[in-house]
Order: C-alpha cells, then sequence, then structure tokens
C-alpha cells in the first residue's frame, strides 16, 4: 500500500506476517482498496478516503490469494497491543473473518481482539459476506469471526437503494447478518 500513490509517504511502519516470498506487496490488492476507503488523498483533492490525514501502519496478515492463517490475525494484533505507543495506534481494522466454531469467549482470535480493546485500541472488523445462499435464500446468524465479539466494532455493508434519504437503507443481501453464533449477540454494530 505505502506505493499507490494516493497513500505514498503515509504509511509508517511495515510489518508482514505471512512469511511470503514478497513481502509488503499487496498482491490480492484488499488491503490497499480498504486503506484507500480509509486515508487516501490525492494531491489535487479529488479523491479523499474517511480519514485523509490519518498515517497507517500496514500489517500483513493475507496471502495472494486473500487467505491466510488465524495465527497470524492473533501475532498481527499482539503487535499492534505491543507497539501502540510507538506509532500511536488507536485503530485497528480488520476486513477479514472465518466461521466461528465456539463462543467469542473461547475464540482465541476473538480473544485477541478483546486484549487489543482493553490495551485501547479500537477495533472495527467485517461482519462477513455470508447473508445469503447461492439461490439468494438469506442466512441469518452468520456473523464471522471476530465481528462476533463484543469487543469489537462489526461493520456490515448497506443496500442505500441509491437513495439520499437513509429510512429505505438495508442490509446488502450479501453481508452478514446475527445474531452471532452460538452467543446470539446482535451485530453487525
Amino acid at each position: 500500500i505505502a506505493d499507490h500513490p494516493a497513500l505514498r509517504g503515509r504509511v509508517v511502519a511495515r510489518v508482514d506476517f505471512t512469511g511470503a516470498s514478497n513481502p509488503g506487496v499487496d498482491e490480492y490488492g484488499h488491503g490497499t482498496h480498504v486503506a484507500g476507503i480509509i486515508a487516501a488523498r490525492t494531491g489535487d483533492g479529488a479523491y479523499r478516503g474517511m480519514a485523509p490525514s490519518a498515517h497507517l501502519v500496514d500489517l500483513r496478515v493475507l496471502g495472494r490469494d486473500g487467505s491466510g492463517r488465524t495465527s497470524a490475525v492473533i501475532e498481527a494484533l499482539d503487535w499492534v497491543i505491543n507497539n501502540r505507543r510507538r506509532y500511536n495506534i488507536r485503530i485497528v481494522n480488520l476486513s477479514l473473518g472465518h466461521p466461528p466454531v465456539e463462543s467469542y469467549r473461547d475464540d482465541p482470535l476473538c480473544r485477541a481482539v478483546e486484549r487489543a480493546a482493553r490495551a485501547g485500541v479500537l477495533v472495527f472488523t467485517s461482519a462477513g459476506n455470508l447473508g445469503q445462499t447461492r439461490d439468494g435464500k438469506r442466512i441469518v446468524g452468520a456473523i464471522t469471526s471476530p465481528g462476533n465479539s463484543p469487543w469489537a466494532v462489526t461493520i456490515g455493508a448497506v443496500d442505500t437503494k441509491e437513495t439520499p434519504q437513509r429510512s429505505d437503507d438495508e442490509p446488502a443481501a450479501w453481508s452478514s447478518i446475527g445474531p452471532t453464533y452460538p452467543d446470539r449477540l446482535l451485530k453487525p454494530d
């Protein structure tokens, strides 16, 4: 992401937890996409992210095909906790997840999110993309981990119906909705 023109000079640290042969390069592109939504800014001011003055810490946890290990995400969260003061890290974005197989209380990834939150880091994570079956039937209760954690701010996608008013907005068909499995927490936030 550091090489993208809209993010150049804004990445203050880069750590690769994937063991890739080409560390620091976002071959999948998802991290650069999300970083752009958050913090992009072009020289002419034509495009700006939500926080165009933010500095970024690039912690690579997914490989070139978008897959990764939960242990790499946990390592990255522990790195954030240990380096939060050095880099003034206040927010973490985790646009990733896996289907939960246990309560957030026992899930190692959710426990890492809780450690980060208790250390003063606000953790945003995706709800997941498991909102419907292939034939279009709505799936309820498919929030991915760590979005099932009460310590995370879980973000779902919205279908705005291409109107300016919010009264007709609803969750996008593909976006996961709660309650969470197995704890039955209301998510996304």
